[in-house]
């Protein structure tokens, strides 16, 4: 006997239940459907796709009042579209929701302020007050990044840089710097007769971006072994968004192994993961985290992997499958003009189809994307480190450290290979024993070179 499954998926937009829940249940799915972009809540199938049915008794009864059920209990009042199918002999039933026109919607019972529920991923949760203030803005159409900052002035832009970015921009002429072109990137905009700086020109342009948004930067983290917090080395990359991408980028690729190979007189080096694939999930963090959110951005460097945390969540409803497919909704779609005018993003949509395609083309494990409660968390596997950890007492591992400079000490070993100071200095010890390396210097100062045959 062949079992009836459903033809869909659960996802953000989709829910199944094997049984009638209680109300309750059903009125927070139903309300978080409506503060996202909408959604159903099947009755009658189970987690598996496999269709249970429901009982004709008990389609007439939710057919009879469940509808004015929601209606009653949601505030602003929801109608739902509720509907019934037959699978052979089965009969599911649906209740469909669009995406609110009035959000954020709320449980009459519970108020404002803990009845609003929205969709994450495939689970029900209650919105956090920063979200719900995201929902106010979204029915009135207020975009967060193009708001003004008013403890600013025009001053707390850095015109020079932009002026930089003008001359520089791909694909466009040259300009000046002016008001017209100042409020077609949405970098101020006017209130009271009064020009302000927004959102989104203090953090792209601003000569202190930090001093209105404290926690609008990017703490990365380089740890030892594969948990635990026991920091090797740690920055604060701030400044514009700019800098804190060439901050980051700096610091995590020079914390990475690399690999040489010697064509003729050329030397080439290859990262131990897609150069491309950091790249991307750097410049996603950047371009789409939310601001609003008054938490810090980080990206933490483990043996096994890479961690890249950003506040907030997708600003629409995004599937993993549905990333490889280029579909991404835009929170900042201002900062996305900057950037791609810059020069470094290509297509919207394309970043996270560059990441695991280029960890594919590697064969390397898949990356991972995790939305949770208001955070996202992309996850780059490493090369195993733990077999580099292993091997990494070989001569050839440590004289690669040579290859980018001339001297290193005890501490670049303790930090390349994770290992401790007695560890790396018995390795240390062992290549001057055999005469590939010499001890220079006295104390502190002690410094290591390569003996040149």
């Amino acid at each position: 006997m062949n079992v009836l499954r459903y033809p869909e998926s659960e996802s953000a937009l989709l829910e199944f239940k094997r049984e009638v829940p209680k109300h309750d249940q059903i009125i927070k799915t139903i309300i978080g459907f409506c503060n996202l972009k909408g959604g159903k809540l099947i009755l009658g199938v189970a987690d598996d796709r496999k269709i249970i049915g429901l009982s004709e008794s008990q389609v007439d009864r939710l057919l009879e009042s469940l509808d004015l059920a929601i209606y009653k209990a949601c505030y602003p009042p929801i109608i739902p579209l509720i509907s019934t199918q037959l699978f052979g002999e089965k009969t599911v039933l649906t209740i469909s929701v669009s995406s609110g026109m009035s959000k954020p919607y709320f449980r009459k019972s519970e108020g404002l302020e803990k009845g609003v529920y929205i969709r994450i991923g495939r689970s029900t949760v209650r919105a956090t007050p920063n979200i719900i203030e995201e929902l106010k803005w979204q029915s009135q159409r207020i975009d967060f990044e193009k708001l003004p900052v008013y403890n600013s002035n025009l001053d707390s832009l850095d015109l020079q840089t932009i002026q930089n970015f003008l001359n520089n921009r791909r694909n466009q002429a040259i300009a000046n710097v002016s008001e017209e072109v100042l409020r077609s990137y949405d970098l101020v905009t006017e209130e009271h007769s009064k020009l302000f700086p927004t959102n989104v020109g203090i953090l792209n342009f601003g000569k202190a971006p930090q001093a209105f948004h404290s926690e609008a930067m990017i703490i990365v983290s380089h740890f030892r072994g594969i948990e635990g917090r026991n920091a090797i080395a740690s920055i604060d990359c701030e400044g514009t968004l700019l800098h804190q991408f060439n901050q980051a980028h700096h610091f995590v690729v020079s914390r990475l192994s690399k690999s040489f190979e010697i064509t003729g007189i050329k030397r080439s080096e290859k990262l131990e993961i897609p150069e491309v694939a950091f790249r991307e999930a750097l410049l996603n963090l950047l371009i789409h985290r939310n601001y609003h959110i008054q938490a810090p951005s980080k990206i933490s460097i483990y043996d096994n992997r890479i961690e890249l945390f950003s506040p907030g969540n997708f600003s629409g409803p995004i599937e993993q499958d549905q990333l490889l497919k280029g579909i991404t909704y835009l929170r900042n779609p201002a900062t996305c003009k900057v950037f791609r005018e810059m020069g470094l993003v290509e297509k919207m949509g394309t970043g996270f189809i560059n990441i695991f395609k280029s960890y594919e083309k590697w064969g390397l494990e898949k990356p991972q994307i995790i939305e949770g409660a208001n955070f996202i968390k992309c996850v780059l596997p490493r090369v195993s480190s733990l077999k580099t950890r292993v091997d990494s007492h070989s001569d050839e591992s440590i004289i690669t450290l040579f290859y980018s400079q001339n001297e290193i000490s005890t501490q670049d070993v303790v930090n390349k290979f994770s290992i401790s100071r007695a560890t790396a200095q018995r390795w240390l010890l062992s290549l001057i024993e055999k005469d590939l390396i010499e001890r220079i210097g006295k104390g502190r100062n002690i410094r290591y070179k390569r003996v040149e045959n």
